[in-house]
């Protein structure tokens, strides 16, 4: 298992006088092992960062180095890919099949990625444990699941091709706050158990502090500030994460973030 280092990493959108850069001249690294979070406000380029680091975005320039292997330049086959990078996305209704029973998804996943001497039953049944859900919900449709369920079963998907860094977008801005507690106690779960990377994307600064180990802080394309998660929500360095702390009152007055009480509730 390797870190990954971002260096120098450029996206930009359109062309000629039209072209927007959206990413610009970006480095982080996530240690194997590791939570890193990016934080920043909608249109600050973290997702873009996010879906190039996944494949799905071409750069114009920089480096995603994961051991000894550039992403950018050994682009190798899809099920490469995905067996280095898995992502999260922030709705999983939308990525799950609604025609394929959970159990269907999990199996095919483990099919693609392993064969199908190891996707039988129990394996998929280990699947569903591991994000603590029933073996009786492979049964069951994405419509017949809640919000949580169905992120659970995404989380599942990644981990059945055994990546070797998990990019979660925007995981839990659409779920709400228990809910959004009982996921981030389950990402942290699995980083412990199973020594999982994990670059973690959000808009949600009572979240990043709460899961990662280092947090950047993301502005007009740029990284504007990096550091331990909690000392950053504590004493912030740049202008721009102290407006972004001094505009979140619940930072503040953590007794009364529901986010917050919902995680110290939650096992």
């Amino acid at each position: 298992m390797a870190d990954l280092v971002i260096d120098d990493l450029v996206v930009t959108f359109g062309h000629g006088r039209r072209s927007f850069t959206a990413v610009d001249g970006v480095s982080l690294t996530v240690p194997h092992g590791r939570i890193v979070g990016l934080v920043g406000e909608s249109g600050s380029g973290k997702s873009t960062v996010a879906r190039t680091v996944a494949g799905f975005q071409k750069a114009v320039s920089g480096s995603i180095r994961l051991g000894d292997r550039d992403l950018l330049v050994h682009r190798g086959s899809a099920r490469e890919r995905a067996r280095d990078v898995q992502m999260v996305f922030q709705d999983p209704y939308s990525s799950l099949n609604p025609r394929m029973t959970v159990g269907e998804t999990l199996a095919e996943a483990l099919t693609i990625h392993l064969g199908r001497d190891g996707a039988g039953p129990a394996a998929v049944g280990e699947l569903l444990e591991l994000v603590r859900l029933k073996a009786s919900a492979g049964d069951r449709y994405p419509a017949q699941l809640s919000g949580g369920m169905r992120q659970r079963v995404a989380i599942a998907r990644c981990l059945a091709v055994r990546p070797q860094l998990i990019v979660a977008d925007e995981i839990t801005s659409a779920l709400d706050a228990s809910v959004q507690g009982a996921v981030l106690n389950l990402i942290r779960d699995l980083q412990r158990e199973l020594g999982l990377s994990v670059l973690f994307i959000t808009h949600n600064l009572a979240a990043v502090r709460y899961i990662a180990d280092t947090t950047a802080v993301m502005r007009h394309g740029q990284i504007v500030e990096t550091g331990d998660a909690a000392e950053i929500v504590a004493h912030p360095r740049h202008d721009y994460t102290r407006s972004l702390v001094a505009a979140i009152p619940r930072i503040e007055h953590a007794g009364t973030d529901h986010l917050l009480t919902a995680l110290e509730a939650t096992p």
